[in-house]
């Protein structure tokens, strides 16, 4: 196409001069650049939003990133029609962008809390924001060549090398600098604003001389209309994810934090005893309340500690409690807790009603925390436990799944001695028996020999256990307790003993072993708890 026809196909934009074309082009790679890191933020920020509300990872960023592939294709065709118009319809498309973008996780956020649809709403915001960032690529493309003409083949290559490195820089800087600088509602509202002055003010300096004044003031004023709601949002977001948050939780919340790992929620109401009651979620799942907790701890921990225990590891546990158990023992020399998320640990230490419950059991010198995946850790897992007690949360995500999986308790040998004693948390024996069965086989199958046992919590309801000491061969590890347990509120030998009968309809199921590729655990609990 001529110059000549490309003046009569947008009587508002004209080509720019030669010397102009230089940095007329820099700027406008750049914006595709700062274009394409915003929308993957968008996209992540989506994924991560539908992880913490609903779990279920690996579904939810299928459905955003299926339905948003699709919709950018919808939407490249879609702007067809406006190429006519380049300047003015992609400074209105980012404008529309950024808004629906930024305020994309406060709108899903506030759909979960109070009208229940959270799905039907996430597929229509990331369908509306893949349709609008599928419309960008032919926009620019369009204005790429009007500054400069070259082959075809040459301008796909700059404009994608720009869109591909700006998604990487998006994807980076959205765990390691949004997340833990704003967190996921302003972190979003931040990168909308960057997003409409990149698309909106930059694209119009570029060919501020061959566009109308009207409209390149009347889109400038779109553009400062956006950048005043988004910032009017940011300064009211902790209102409204207050507000939001506590629809979703029966008692006051009294501490509230997302983390890059997960959403920490701690509440606190009085208990029908009269007691208070501090509780804490987890993604939404009740982690323990402190009413009956010693009943979970007590069972959890003082099995395993019932052989030799100057050394100790606990994995998870980041709250502390089943930390203040061990360190009832005063021959115990040393334990070491290894837990995700630093916040968790930080929380532990130093906000009030955590630190009283767990008897400020982190400031015991005995103890060294470290921060880092389980999974990985026990590889190069260079010290051998007399005892190990695990205590992850359900295993109802993919990233969960892993650390009840036969490789997972394969690693674990490297971590143990002959004759050390692995306690496991399982889960429910009757709201799941499936997943609770799921993980005794697969301990089982790594090569331990095991025993299970379940109590009665009144919070979480029949909860079960799997005590194992490694090697297939002998007996399988005593349910007992040491002569010189320290005294329990909760768990005795009487207890004990009737812990390890199981009812007839929750006696050993035939399920699969759960394995890295096959997670037979997720499937089971996704399944099983989805009805309570």
């Amino acid at each position: 196409m001529s110059t000549t026809a490309l003046d009569r196909a947008d009587p508002a934009v004209a080509p720019a001069p030669a010397g102009h074309s230089r940095a007329a082009r820099f700027l406008l790679l750049l914006a595709v650049f700062v274009c394409a890191a915003c929308g993957l933020v968008y996209e992540l920020a989506l994924t991560a939003l539908g992880s913490y509300l609903i779990g279920n990872s690996v579904t939810q960023t299928s459905v955003v990133i299926s339905v948003m592939v699709f919709a950018m294709g919808i939407g490249s065709l879609a702007a067809k029609p406006l190429q006519r118009r380049a300047v003015g319809a992609f400074a209105l498309l980012e404008g529309a962008l950024a808004l629906v973008g930024g305020l994309s996780v406060l709108v899903l956020y506030v759909t979960f809390a109070w009208l229940r649809i959270y799905m039907p709403a996430m597929v229509t915001v990331s369908f509306v924001v893949g349709l609008l960032i599928g419309a960008e690529i032919p926009l620019l493309m369009t204005l790429l060549q009007r500054i400069r003409r070259q082959e075809a083949g040459s301008a796909v290559a700059d404009m994608f090398a720009a869109d591909y490195v700006g998604a990487l820089v998006g994807g980076l800087c959205f765990p390691l600098l949004l997340l833990p600088t704003f967190g996921q509602l302003r972190g979003a509202l931040v990168v909308g604003a960057v997003n409409a002055v990149a698309g909106v003010v930059v694209v119009l300096w570029i060919f501020r001389r061959e566009t109308r004044r009207a409209v390149r003031l009347s889109l400038l004023a779109g553009a400062g209309a956006v950048l005043a709601v988004l910032g009017t949002v940011y300064v009211l977001a902790d209102d409204i994810e207050v507000t939001a948050r506590q629809q979703l939780y029966r008692d006051p919340i009294i501490h509230a934090e997302t983390t890059p790992y997960q959403d920490i929620v701690i509440t606190r109401s009085t208990a029908f005893t009269g007691r208070a009651d501090t509780r804490l979620f987890l993604n939404g799942d009740l982690q323990f309340s402190s009413v009956d907790e010693y009943r979970y701890h007590e069972a959890l921990v003082h099995p395993a500690l019932s052989g030799r225990r100057s050394s100790v590891l606990i994995l998870g546990g980041g709250d502390g409690l089943a930390l203040r158990e061990v360190l009832r023992y005063q021959d115990v020399e040393e334990v070491t807790l290894v837990d995700l998320d630093p916040a968790m640990t930080r929380l532990a230490r130093t906000f009030g009603p955590l630190s009283d419950l767990n008897g400020g059991a982190f400031a015991d010198p005995r103890v060294t925390v470290v921060h880092a995946d389980a999974f990985n850790w026990l590889r190069d897992a260079g010290r051998r436990h007399d005892a190990v007690v695990i205590d992850f949360p359900d295993p109802d995500t993919a990233a969960l799944a892993k650390l009840y999986s036969v490789e997972f308790y394969h690693l674990l040998r490297h971590a143990l001695k002959p004759d050390s004693r692995v306690v496991v948390q399982g889960g429910s024996p009757f709201f799941a028996p499936k997943s609770y069965w799921s993980i005794a086989t697969t301990v089982e199958k790594a090569g331990y020999r095991t025993t299970e046992y379940q109590v009665d919590v009144p919070s979480f309801g029949n909860w079960g256990y799997v005590l194992a000491s490694p090697g297939p061969d002998g007996p399988a590890p005593v349910l007992e307790l040491a002569r010189d347990t320290p005294r329990l509120r909760f768990l005795d030998d009487a207890v004990l003993e009737a812990a390890s009968v199981f009812p007839v309809d929750r006696r050993p199921q035939d399920v699969r072993a759960s394995t890295l590729m096959d997670p037979a655990v997720l499937e089971y609990t996704r399944h099983e708890w989805q009805n309570y």
